[in-house]
């Protein structure tokens, strides 16, 4: 029986991007965490921690979208290159602003100029289609990338942190800066690869989040992104009051793992349904494993049910990124991918400020009312969006161009 992974990477290059894209898009990992680590560790203050953190954080949500949008008028190589260059200019003037104690509106400035670090996983999502447009290769390709997300999502930012406190303050944000330095270079150098440049049409001129699927996607993956955001923090928390706070990472690492382990079996399924109608039973699933969490009295049980509820986080993500592809204009591709990422990391921020608020007030394990409350969004907007979501594939090659 032929390996469906195996037969996406026979294309020339796609071994090669998909590796320099695994290493620049490690920093979305790493950065966050890594900064948090790093100013706690240098200056002992974690609300300095955590405001330079969501500064860099909040503008990488707002800005991304807005160098996809050049990427797409412009092509990857233009744009990229100059971007990625005043990100790691950023990066490197916060680690010495660190090292040196500077003063701390300097933290906040390059904190801010960084956040116009580049979405590489819509980058390599946009070269992906290029090769693989209308055929079921795309489907796998993009459960590919979502499962490289998860790994990422696991390993950047225990990287980040692990360097930062075993070796020395500034590591974390050091090595990120490196595999976006490094890893954009190599993912740039590839041109053969480069999906071209789409004239635009005049109705499209604007930006992608004004198409209606995209709006539609994204304020679900908000909604979804709230629920791991809450996920984070009501484990931690949860995990504390039982007195093993220890195990909140291997629970975590579990709940990553139950969407690595589906992802990898989804991305090998030919399902009949439609897309729109895959994203609203992933949404519904995802809603129906918040519901037990409300009962969970032990970690091997919290554990259990995190993972089982995994196993919608990937199928979500790729029957997402499926509908963007099939009803964005391509001159729009990747800003419109990019905003389906941002709203994930804007819903994580969200869970997890809402559900620490409310484990302050109501105990740990209340956290999980808004998993439950966010599943109940994510579920109404996909379900409510269905008409949508089932109109026929956006146009290939736009008809009129603008200069």
């Amino acid at each position: 029986m032929p390996n469906p992974y195996s037969e996406v990477f026979q294309a020339p290059g796609a071994k090669g991007f998909a590796a320099a894209g695994f290493l620049a898009r490690l920093p979305v990992a790493m950065a966050t965490m890594g900064i948090v680590t790093m100013l706690s560790q240098s200056h002992g203050e974690y609300w300095l921690a955590g405001a330079v953190s969501a500064t860099f954080a909040l503008t990488n949500a707002f800005v991304a979208p807005q160098i996809s949008r050049l990427v797409d008028r412009h092509g990857q190589s233009r744009v990229l290159t100059p971007a990625t260059a005043v990100s790691v200019a950023a990066f490197t003037g916060l680690i010495l602003a660190t090292h040196f104690r500077w003063p701390y509106w300097t933290l906040f400035a390059f904190a801010f100029i960084a956040g116009v670090m580049p979405s590489m996983p819509a980058m390599v999502r946009a070269r992906w289609t290029g090769l693989y447009h209308g055929t079921p290769k795309l489907h796998t390709a993009f459960a590919f990338e979502s499962v490289l997300d998860e790994v990422v999502y696991m390993a950047g930012s225990v990287l980040a942190i692990g360097l930062s406190v075993s070796l020395f303050p500034e590591a974390g944000p050091l090595a990120a800066t490196l595999f976006l330095a490094v890893g954009t270079a190599l993912f740039v150098a590839q041109k053969s690869t480069e999906p071209p440049v789409r004239p635009v049409e005049e109705k499209a001129s604007r930006s992608a989040l004004g198409v209606p699927a995209v709006q539609i996607i994204t304020f679900t993956l908000i909604a979804v992104g709230t629920i791991f955001g809450t996920a984070e923090v009501t484990v931690i928390a949860f995990s504390e009051e039982l007195g093993q706070k220890g195990a909140a990472s291997f629970v975590l690492a579990g709940y990553a793992g139950g969407s690595l382990v589906v992802g990898l079996v989804f991305g090998t399924l030919k399902l009949k349904a439609s897309l729109g109608r895959q994203f609203l039973v992933a949404n519904a699933i995802a809603m129906l494993t918040t519901l037990p969490l409300l009962w969970v009295n032990s970690i091997p049980l919290l554990a259990l049910m995190l993972f089982l509820a995994g196993a919608s986080i990937s199928p979500t993500f790729i029957t997402a990124f499926g509908l963007i592809e099939r009803l964005v204009p391509s001159s729009q591709l990747t800003e419109g991918i990019t905003w389906a990422m941002t709203g994930i990391f804007i819903g994580m921020a969200v869970g997890s400020f809402i559900s620490g608020y409310v484990i302050d007030a109501f105990g740990a394990q209340s956290g999980f009312w808004v998993s439950v409350a966010a599943g109940g969004v994510a579920l109404a907007t996909a379900l409510s969006g269905q008409r949508i979501l089932q109109r026929p594939s956006a146009a290939i090659m736009p008809k009129t161009a603008v200069a």
